[in-house]
């Protein structure tokens, strides 16, 4: 999977694209596919060391997670998060505060993940791959349910909320 260098890399307008509905629900399907290649890192690793693939592919996982993931999550508590909290809907506001604590697990399982990557992304031997072993597993198992959380309960509601509001709006202009 590419991603622009930082030299392509857009304005923090990008985050608005993130929020649109479509550009949440991909990076979701992205999120999954990386998770499904830091899996198959560390088999190669494992198999046969750090060479120039394994070293490729740590970098994009790097860069995926640096630059997609961490602002998706942003775009989440911007655009989807924030008007169901404001909602108010009880049960609602629990899941909607579950999510934003699993961002914040999310964000500590990388920040210690990142670090082995990236010395692995560089061809430097200090990586340990037991911690990768231990970790990632734990990191993908979090991913996955916070994303199914997210497209089976908040999602659509995020998705009926802004259309009931898109209807008030339309009544209350044709008054």
């Amino acid at each position: 999977m590419s991603s622009p260098s930082s030299a392509e890399r857009p304005p923090h307008s990008a985050l608005a694209r993130l929020g649109t509905r479509e550009g949440l629900e991909r990076t979701h399907r992205e999120i999954v596919e990386m998770l499904a290649h830091l899996h198959l890192l560390i088999e190669k690793i494992q198999v046969r060391g750090v060479d120039a693939g394994v070293r490729k592919l740590a970098q994009d996982i790097c860069l995926f997670f640096d630059e997609t993931a961490c602002p998706h999550h942003a775009a989440e508590e911007e655009f989807v998060f924030a008007d169901l909290l404001d909602d108010g809907e009880p049960e609602l506001v629990q899941v909607v505060k579950r999510l934003q604590q699993d961002h914040g697990w999310l964000e500590e399982d990388w920040i210690e993940l990142s670090p082995h990557l990236r010395a692995a992304a560089n061809g430097q031997a200090w990586y340990d791959i037991d911690v990768l072993r231990s970790a990632v597993p734990t990191f993908t198992e979090l991913y996955r349910e916070h994303i199914a959380l997210e497209d089976s309960v908040v999602y659509p509601a995020s998705r009926r909320l802004r259309h009931h509001r898109d209807s008030l709006r339309k009544a209350t202009a044709g008054v």
